[in-house]
């Protein structure tokens, strides 16, 4: 019989899209896509030959159950040259990405039915990882005017003692947009740790990303290598953690998945010391790509609020088409054969609405866009 969890356990809708985009590829079907958030770059070359060089090195064997001690350094470093913040390598934990980071802290801080609160929308993996380890998500609705970013009055209505955490994300997937530091600071005054994705920290373009840590130190931070590094299937992610939850989640990482690829971390290393000019051709070249699509999809007649400004992402209103999101995203790749993610998939709150990925080239968004508006003339 298979396991409750293993059954109820939703799919993540963007890779459904993606997989029944690649089927159409087989067939011959030339697909755009703009569903999925992963870098349409390759991995900066310095990183590459780390990487390369540690396999010839022999450096393949486990590293310490936490991490090499000189990423963990490197990373402390990094986080002290951004944001001011003092952090020890001790407390920073190197995990097979952050959704294996994410199993990690959510199974060190709730115990069953033990609470997290959610913006709705939110990323697919964060409620389906909490009830996962018998964690319960509690979810506020915050505003398309308000760029999709908590008012914090609205966080203390669901205040409760069985809330452990507050889970906030910015730059955000899906919205792209960006948390100013005041509103940082008061959502880090209330009594829960504050657990804060940066994964998308240094792909920002017109405002300026803050780190949790510099508000708080009842804080967790979640970031990785894949998006800013191109480095999606290396699978490297971090935590940064109070020092009395990294035993606990060392012991999990311990049982789980005894330490991270050791050659991903020399890589990534030198991602950290190396690729700053690669880092900025590519958030240029992002920025380019943004500064496109925004205003076509406006004059496509999709609504944007609020303009991102991080991430590579636009959470775009699509209601004057459709209000059933999934049904809208599969016809488009059927029949537009343009690739976008529905947005009830980031949570009801965004169901009428379209997830649009510029991670693809400038070409290929300009050709998506033509067969996207093509495709929405049966709507006039």
């Amino acid at each position: 019989m298979i396991s409750k969890k293993a059954q109820e356990i939703p799919p993540f809708i963007v890779m459904d899209v993606l997989e029944k985009a690649q089927e159409l590829e087989r067939r011959g079907e030339p697909i755009i896509h703009l569903e999925v958030g992963e870098p349409d770059f390759d991995t900066p070359e310095c990183i590459n030959e780390a990487g390369y060089r540690a396999i010839c090195d022999g450096k393949t064997h486990y590293t310490h159950s936490m991490g090499l001690i000189e990423l963990r350094e490197a990373i402390a470093e990094d986080y002290w040259k951004k944001y001011r913040v003092k952090i020890s390598p001790e407390q920073i934990l190197v995990a097979s990405g952050t959704s294996p980071a994410m199993v990690l802290l959510f199974s060190a801080l709730l115990d069953a039915g033990d609470e997290v609160i959610l913006s709705n929308p939110y990323y697919p993996c964060y409620p389906n990882i909490i009830r996962f380890v018998d964690g319960v998500p509690i979810f506020v609705e915050v505003l398309e005017e308000e760029g999709f970013q908590y008012l914090p009055e609205m966080i203390g209505e669901k205040l409760s003692p069985k809330v452990k955490g507050i889970m906030i994300n910015s730059p955000s997937n899906p919205t792209g947009n960006i948390m100013s530091g005041e509103r940082m600071k008061r959502i880090a005054q209330f009594s829960p740790y504050i657990i804060s994705d940066e994964i998308y920290h240094g792909l920002v373009y017109e405002s300026e990303e803050h780190s949790i840590l510099e508000f708080t130190d009842r804080a967790f931070v979640i970031n990785g290598f894949s998006k800013l590094y191109a480095m999606t299937g290396w699978r490297l992610g971090y935590l940064i953690a109070p020092k009395e939850f990294i035993r606990p989640m060392q012991k999990i990482q311990q049982n789980l998945f005894i330490s991270a690829s050791s050659f991903s971390q020399w890589a990534a290393l030198a991602g950290l010391k190396k690729a700053e000019k690669d880092v900025k051709k590519m958030r240029e070249t992002y920025d380019q790509r943004r500064r496109f699509l925004i205003p076509r999809l406006k004059e496509l007649g999709f609504g944007i609020t609020v303009e991102p400004t991080g991430a590579f992402y636009i959470l775009a209103n699509a209601k004057r088409f459709s209000k059933d999101s999934y049904r809208l995203a599969f016809d488009i790749l059927q029949e537009a054969k343009v690739g976008v993610a529905p947005g009830i998939d980031f949570g009801t709150n965004a169901e009428g609405y379209l997830r649009f990925c510029y991670a693809n080239s400038m070409e290929n968004i300009v050709e998506g866009m033509n067969r996207l508006e093509r495709y929405l003339e049966r709507y006039k």
